[in-house]
């Protein structure tokens, strides 16, 4: 039992995602603050990071550190275009992808992370723009996840902001379990 305790906080380190009963103007504006920061707080935990690091799992079948900062991109990117398509149009049903599989592509053994992460940056600064700019009406848009149903953008926010935190804590975690 203890071992599969482990492992469950070591694939979530913060706990899995419960969105909240009623979504406050404060949440929204707390959660587009953990958005906001990432990009600097991950370019600080593995700005000096080893080759050898890079490509070290956060866990045990987890992927690699590099892994994960691209797949932060590519989650981010259909995040931010996700919402774009729920302020355009009614209900829009979201393309799910397999992350896994992107993970596994060779672009993200080809580009270096330095670029991932200068293009995290650039991804968030207009997603925050525009998260910013959103009034409450546009937060109770809805998006149709094929596997999770209907849900208002307010949800979606917390969802990312708990997975900027989510694989920012695996980074942190790795970091402190190797001692580097």
């Amino acid at each position: 039992m203890g071992n599969h305790i482990e492992l469950y906080s070591l694939k979530y380190p913060i706990g899995e995602f419960k969105a909240p009963e009623e979504v406050t103007k404060n949440d929204i504006g707390t959660w587009t603050k953990i958005i906001e920061s990432l990009p600097g707080k991950l370019r600080k935990v593995v700005q000096n990071m080893t080759p050898v690091q890079w490509s070290t799992p956060y866990r045990p079948g987890g992927w690699q550190v590099r892994q994960l900062v691209h797949h932060l991109c590519d989650s981010h990117l259909n995040a931010y275009i996700r919402f774009k398509l729920a302020l355009t149009e009614d209900q829009p049903t979201i393309k799910v992808y397999d992350q896994a599989r992107w993970a596994e592509l060779p672009d993200n053994e080809q580009i270096p992370v330095e670029d991932s992460l200068d293009f995290l940056e650039l991804l968030h600064k207009r997603w925050v723009i525009l998260l910013k700019s959103m009034s409450p009406h546009d937060f109770d848009r809805q998006l149709n996840h094929p596997e999770s149903g209907v849900h208002p953008l307010k949800i979606f926010v917390g969802l990312y902001a708990w997975h900027c935190e989510h694989h920012l804590a695996h980074v942190t975690s790795l970091i402190k379990r190797e001692g580097w």
